[in-house]
């Protein structure tokens, strides 16, 4: 059968055991472990999975067509990426390297109205599932762990803070547009850390409301606002300009157009940031199960294409930053969350929405630990005399604006190496 076939192929180390529908069971690897069992529970699995694994493991995982009978989920697709990346026998997939430059230009035509429908439809979910797993600040993307015995809450405000320092926000009242600002928590901490005047743009209603609703709470409504509006067209002038975890929605087909519009929007001596989920190695597409039921539209940069475009807008790429295995660690907190509330949320949402966003987080947390995925940070300038010489000034700017117990530790640090 095609899937078995698959699995021989890719499967030399460790222990795989496949229960087909029938009874029949095979079993793939050396034998050394770790040891992992699957049961296919129709028959019509062989091929599928065969045909289209990206999309139909996790299809069948979902529905429970595929069970995990020995291990968890996790270890299954460890077991497969692992063999499959110390093998790097692609050979059964040469298909898809024809298939995908026919289908990409279709898959990330990008207008104003199609990425507000493909925002809404993962970022306008109910609003409850996001805070089962998400920290307090409801920051959806890589957090930054200085020590991975951080928390969360801990990691992510690091992360802002990271940000913020790389944006070299140096005077009061700098105006600040963040694109993709969803529910606004690096709106709202740039405005009250650094006194700066912010503008959020999303595309998601139910982010709108609350990230709006946040900065009247916080007292904050007069420096940091909210607009559901597409950033093509917002029309001022920024002296800095952020976006955390949106340039993977754009589309390689329209990089230059992003670029050409911060370009338009950034003050000639301006500062500004990209966070976003990037690709070792050459341009592939995404996962087929993320982009039909996660992130439609949605598209994995590498680093050449986005200095390349970039380059074309008249942009000057000042620094960059490879996070690596901080977004593993990232998602695999918020498996931990997930798991903890599985109660709840098959209870209100149904066995099937939990095990999607289960598969999805896990299947991301292996692709980042093993895989060629990563997390960059790009600080873009106008000007080569827009940031210093040297990258200390983003060090002094997170210890100065950390709390007075890690500023103390920091600083101690800091004085003994360099007696």
């Amino acid at each position: 059968m095609l899937f078995q076939y698959l699995l021989k192929t890719v499967v030399r180390k460790g222990s795989l055991k496949v229960v087909s529908a029938d009874g029949k069971t095979q079993v793939f690897g050396d034998g050394s472990g770790p040891n992992v069992t699957v049961k296919l529970h129709r028959k019509n699995l062989n091929w599928l999975l065969g045909l289209n694994p990206d999309l139909k493991l996790g299809e069948a995982y979902v529905d429970g067509s595929l069970t995990v009978e020995e291990g968890d989920i996790y270890g299954f697709l460890h077991l497969l990426l692992s063999n499959y990346m110390e093998t790097g026998d692609d050979s059964f997939f040469h298909w898809r390297e024809h298939i995908f430059p026919l289908l990409k230009n279709a898959a990330q035509f990008n207008p104003i109205p199609r990425a507000r429908k493909n925002a809404a439809h993962h970022y306008d979910m109910p609003d409850k599932i996001y805070s089962l797993f998400l920290d307090k600040d409801r920051q959806y993307s890589c957090a930054y762990f200085t020590d991975l015995n951080n928390g969360l809450d801990q990691a992510q405000l690091d992360k802002k803070r990271h940000i913020a320092s790389k944006l070299m926000i140096d005077k009061p009242n700098l105006k600040i547009l963040d694109i993709g600002s969803g529910w606004g928590g690096l709106g709202l901490y740039l405005a009250q850390e650094t006194h700066s005047i912010v503008k959020g743009v999303t595309l998601s209603s139910n982010q709108y409301r609350i990230s709006s609703e946040r900065a009247l709470s916080a007292g904050l409504n007069k420096r940091c606002s909210f607009e559901l509006k597409d950033y093509r067209q917002e029309p001022g002038v920024y002296d800095r300009i952020v976006s955390v975890g949106m340039f993977e929605h754009v589309g390689k087909k329209n990089y230059d157009e992003f670029f050409e519009n911060l370009y338009r929007l950034l003050a000639d001596d301006g500062v500004c940031v990209i966070h976003s989920i990037g690709r070792f190695g050459p341009p592939q597409p995404i996962n087929s199960f993320i982009r039909k039921y996660i992130f439609p539209g949605a598209d994995l940069p590498t680093l050449p294409e986005i200095l390349s475009a970039v380059s074309r807008a008249g942009l000057f790429a000042t620094d960059l930053e490879v996070l690596r295995l901080h977004y593993a660690e990232t998602l695999k907190r918020w498996i931990e969350r997930l798991r903890d509330h599985r109660e709840a949320i098959v209870t209100e949402f149904g066995e099937n929405i939990f095990r999607m966003w289960e598969y999805y987080f896990v299947s991301c947390e292996v692709a980042f630990r093993l895989g060629c995925l990563m997390v960059f940070q790009i600080q873009l300038a106008k000007q080569h005399e827009a940031v210093p010489l040297t990258r200390d000034y983003m060090v002094d700017w997170e210890r100065a604006h950390m709390e007075p117990t890690l500023r103390d530790i920091a600083a101690t640090m800091a004085s003994r190496s360099q007696s």
